[in-house]
């Protein structure tokens, strides 16, 4: 496992504010902010706050945050970026009155799919994302907890596509979400699916 620093990533879009408290990084969103293409909506909005680095074959991405959101669309997580038109975000948002765990996929159009998890509103939330072979599995959980990561998703992914990934902030309804970033990492990959 290897810790990654706040330094090693770059912005794919400046946040408003962005300022470390001890070991954890304080990120503020931009009202706006989010990443979405066409579908339903018929908008593409290309604004997110996501802090990237390589992202190689056979490894695993994880990102630990604080669950803090009240407003609809607030979110954090993880974003993997392959290009413009293909990537995938995967966490918690804010939707429709609850945290919802779920995950965005964008081939050229997205799709999203989300579950409430109520209980992990304000809660310390880790996210992994994992790349084996031709495909990536997302999985989250409460960090004090001791039941496993749960299953948000299986998706096909090119194997040895170059890719980036790292922690995500957006706030698509309002400004002045502060988003605490706690952990960033690099594991090995998932060695199996169940």
């Amino acid at each position: 496992m290897t810790q990654i620093t706040w330094e090693q990533g770059r912005w794919t879009h400046e946040p408003a504010r962005v300022e470390t408290s001890g070991s954890d990084l304080l990120v503020t969103a931009v009202e706006g902010s989010d990443a979405w293409r066409i579908t339903s909506y018929g908008f593409i909005h290309d604004s997110e706050h996501a802090l990237l680095t390589d992202f190689p074959d056979d490894s695993a991405v994880e990102v630990e945050f604080t669950a803090a959101f009240s407003e609809q669309f607030d979110q954090a997580g993880i974003f993997v970026r392959f290009d413009d038109e293909h990537w995938v975000k995967a966490g918690v948002e804010y939707a429709d009155g609850a945290c919802q765990v779920g995950a965005v996929v964008t081939s050229g159009a997205s799709d999203w799919s989300v579950a409430p998890v109520p209980q992990w509103r304000d809660r310390r939330v880790l996210v992994r994302v994992s790349r084996s072979g031709d495909a990536m599995t997302v999985r989250a959980g409460l960090v004090d907890a001791d039941a496993d990561l749960r299953l948000v998703r299986v998706l096909p992914v090119p194997p040895g596509a170059s890719a980036e990934a790292g922690p995500l902030v957006c706030s698509p309804t309002r400004a002045g979400l502060t988003v605490p970033i706690h952990a960033w990492r690099l594991t090995d990959s998932d060695t199996s699916l169940h």
